[in-house]
Order: structure tokens, then sequence, then C-alpha cells
């Protein structure tokens, strides 16, 4: 689904050779920090592989299902996993999904842009405020 358009030859090498650097990128800052690796790589498959928003969105979603399902390979076994809390979030996770796709399927990628940028700039704001949190007090 990756290259479906990118074609042959060296423009095929060089979009794998980009989703490669950004699946890296996005790989690392998940495994360090986490919150916002979805915007992240939203952000990544727009620009360097020229997704539409509803594309790379859908793309985002599998590719956090993933590495969560990575994540509660390693730490379930390892009983560093909440799970009762886990379950609670997981549920409300698909709900919201549920709804969020429907209505992107329903209102397109214009929609899915404005959404983006909300959740972008909240994204930035909270960082922002959990970063200086300490310097203020």
């Amino acid at each position: 689904v990756l290259f479906r358009s990118a074609g042959v030859g060296p423009r095929r090498s060089a979009a794998l050779a980009r989703a490669v650097a950004l699946g890296a990128a996005v790989g690392f800052y998940d495994g360090v920090l986490g919150p916002g690796t979805g915007t992240f790589l939203i952000l990544g498959l727009v620009l360097l592989l020229k997704f539409d928003f509803l594309h790379a969105s859908a793309q985002a979603k599998v590719v956090n299902l993933a590495t969560n399902l990575g994540a509660l390979a390693y730490f379930v076994p390892a009983g560093h996993a909440v799970l009762g809390l886990g379950l609670l979030l997981g549920a409300a996770n698909l709900v919201g999904g549920y709804v969020g796709a429907r209505m992107a399927i329903a209102r397109g990628t214009g929609f899915i842009r404005v959404v983006y940028l909300m959740v972008v700039t909240a994204l930035i704001v909270k960082v922002g405020a959990d970063t200086l949190a300490p310097l203020l007090r």
C-alpha cells in the first residue's frame, strides 16, 4: 500500500529511502518519547511520500497499532502493564477510531487537515507547558 503510486526505478528507490528514513526517525521518537508519534508519522507521509491527509491518517493508525502491539508483547510478560487501565483505554481508542474514521471518510481530506492542525497545536502547547513547568516552579 505504501508504494502503490511510486512506480518503478529511481523514483521508487527514492520513495523507499524516504520511507525507511521516516520509519527510523518516527520509530526512534516513539521508543524514546512517544506522545504525538501518529501526528509526526502523518506529517512525514504527507511531506515526504506525498500522501493525502486521509490516506496518511489511515496508514498512521495501522503503524500505531503495530507499535502498540509490540509494546504489549514486551511489557505484559515483564509484568509492567496495568491491564485494567489498558483495556479501558483500548476500548475508548476503538470507539474513537471508529467515530473518527467514519467522520474522515464522510468529510474528506479538508476535514482531516483541520483536525490535524488542531491536534498538532494542542500537542505543541502541552509539550511546551510540560517542559516549562519545572522551570517556573
